[in-house]
């Protein structure tokens, strides 16, 4: 019972991570049409620029404010001097340039910090673990991300439903050509979405950076259960989006766990193996379950 509820809360971070790169490539899918392969490029950058500035500062909050404005300031500019100019053409054209960002983001790493992995340690104020019932302590930084990321969810569900930007933001993805009419600049507005997007991204990946490796290309990974969340979950729904990456990162976290003991109460020889195959599958099973009974995700902007 110990076990599972860690696991449980393994499952919630994952999904709680997740949710802060699906919901800036939702949001820009929802609003702007565009299909962005790149998103997870923001993440490495986030995490690259936060490591680098955490060893050159020993200050987490000069990290987490560095590489926001960093991943912000990248997505903007992306979207000037690239996407901008893809809003009228074909998803096969946006998955190509985009496609052309992440190898342009990839070897900008390299030739900026190099081959070998960074490592960021984590902040001495979150280090050490609480006691959260009797028997069960947890890492104090793990609980740091699930309620930062239950803290953006309430404040991005806050901006887009009472706030004027928010409106704007809905208009904009509901009739663009009439909010444009009505003299908001509809460029701006995009613009604005897609660095809000990038920020977040950046901000799951200085999140990452104490839990993983920083590495060049460690985008792709985690950009491929990313686009399962928002499948899942509904492209272009925020709430979908939020809902999508808990089930994700649960049942990933779960199956990863327990399948391995479950299937050697029924095969004595290669219960290891077939179980590692299966807590892969585990979240594409999950999409296509969801995908037959919902084919528009859960919640369908």
């Amino acid at each position: 019972m110990l076990l599972f509820i860690e696991q449980v809360l393994n499952g919630l971070q994952l999904g709680f991570m997740l949710f802060l790169l699906s919901a800036g490539l939702t949001l820009v899918f929802g609003v702007m049409n565009l299909i962005n392969l790149a998103h997870g490029s923001f993440y490495m950058v986030g995490a690259y620029v936060a490591a680098t500035v955490m060893q050159a500062s020993d200050s987490f909050v000069l990290a987490l404010l560095v590489a926001l404005f960093t991943a912000g300031l990248c997505g903007f500019l992306v979207e000037v001097i690239v996407l901008r100019h893809l809003y009228k053409r074909d998803h096969l054209d946006q998955v190509l340039a985009t496609f052309g960002l992440i190898l342009f983001f990839n070897e900008g790493t390299r030739m900026i910090w190099g081959r070998q992995p960074l490592f960021m340690q984590v902040p001495e104020l979150l280090s050490g673990s609480v006691e959260i019932l009797p028997g069960i302590p947890y890492p104090v930084y793990r609980l740091v991300i699930i309620a930062i990321g239950l803290a953006v969810a309430i404040g991005l569900y806050l901006l887009i439903n009472h706030t004027r930007l928010g409106m704007r933001i809905r208009a904009g993805a509901s009739n663009r050509s009439m909010i444009a009419a009505l003299g908001v600049n509809i460029r701006w507005l995009y613009s604005l979405v897609f660095a809000l997007g990038a920020l977040l991204a950046g901000f799951a990946g200085v999140m990452a950076a104490p839990v993983f490796a920083v590495e060049s290309g460690m985008g792709e990974s985690i950009l491929i259960l990313t686009f399962v969340v928002i499948v899942i979950g509904g492209i272009g729904s925020v709430k979908g989006a939020l809902l999508g990456a808990l089930l994700v990162g649960l049942v990933d976290t779960l199956g990863r766990a327990f399948l391995p003991d479950l299937l050697q109460m029924f095969i004595s020889s290669g219960a290891n193996s077939i179980a590692a195959s299966l807590s892969s599958m585990g979240i594409y099973l999950l999409m296509a379950v969801i995908l037959a009974f919902k084919p528009r995700g859960l919640f369908p902007a």
